[in-house]
């Protein structure tokens, strides 16, 4: 029963790392209906802007703020500078540009840093008071910060002018734009959201998986799987999605496939939801005449 519970509480934490993932990926689906296939490559070459200043010894807190803040402009950039000329072009091409822009992050990150393993330390002390024999203190650090991350991107949306614009500019660009909201703007400090969030998914499994270039492609894939349980245009559905995910990964790859078969487990789900409920649990299905 302590194993079982172990596992239980371990897949809750990775599975907050794949909410916050998960949620940015909703947050680009909403503004621009495309699944952002470098995702993932983003949050990875923002933990490596983190290490960057940990080498050059700037406080963990301090780098951690910067990280965010660095990762936003970026995001924010690769929709203005990338995304937003492809706002016509056809699906496939999109599709194309996220796969480059996937290659593109990961070549540059090798080529910066090299591809050499590091190791990214946890803000969490090992013995501190919140740890224990079921949880480590970074896997309760871990969830306490996405949590903490959901709850204000929450608010954010739900309660501040700014927020409503964006969610006005993603539902409706058209009635938006009648009403004064700069639709562009919008969709680029979206981007730039879902960067931030990405890059404090990244810190937080760097210390797990340790830092390299191809540290989040599985995170990637359980993420996305998560996003479709819960459904792609659901940002709660995203967040609890990434939660079943986590937990359904670590019980399933312990007692029934064992853990070199992890992986598969997230491709069941996605052909599984796909087949069976396509919107997934809190998705919207929406009916179009053509």
């Amino acid at each position: 029963m302590q194993a079982f519970l172990h596992q239980l509480l371990a897949g809750l934490a990775t599975g907050g790392i794949y909410a916050s993932v998960a949620l940015a990926l909703v947050m680009i689906y909403q503004s621009t209906h495309q699944v952002n296939f470098a995702q993932g490559e983003m949050a990875m070459f923002s933990t490596y802007f983190g290490w960057a200043m940990l080498q050059a010894g700037l406080p963990y807190w301090a780098m951690f703020g910067l990280t965010v803040g660095l990762s936003f402009v970026m995001g924010a950039l690769v929709e203005r500078i990338v995304i937003r000329p492809m706002r016509q072009a056809p699906v496939l091409s999109v599709v194309v540009v996220f796969i480059a822009l996937l290659m593109i992050f990961h070549s540059l990150a090798g080529w910066l840093f090299g591809y050499t393993i590091k190791r990214f330390p946890s803000p969490f002390p090992e013995r501190a008071w919140y740890g224990s024999a079921l949880m480590s203190a970074h896997e309760v650090g871990a969830i306490a910060i996405t949590l903490a991350v959901m709850a204000l991107i929450f608010g954010f949306f739900r309660f501040t002018a700014l927020g409503l614009a964006m969610r006005a500019a993603a539902q409706n660009p058209v009635s938006s734009r009648l009403v004064g909201i700069d639709v562009g703007w919008m969709l680029m400090l979206g981007w730039g959201l879902a960067g931030a969030v990405g890059a404090v998914a990244g810190m937080l499994v760097a210390p797990v998986v340790f830092l390299d270039p191809g540290m989040m492609g599985g995170v990637l894939l359980y993420a996305f799987a998560g996003a479709l349980v819960g459904g792609i245009d659901s940002p709660a559905g995203a967040v609890l999605g990434g939660f079943i995910v986590g937990v359904l990964e670590n019980l399933i790859g312990s007692y029934v496939v064992g853990t070199e078969l992890k992986l598969t487990v997230a491709l069941v789900l996605i052909v599984g939801v796909l087949i069976v409920r396509p919107s997934g649990l809190f998705g919207r299905t929406i009916v179009v005449k053509v």
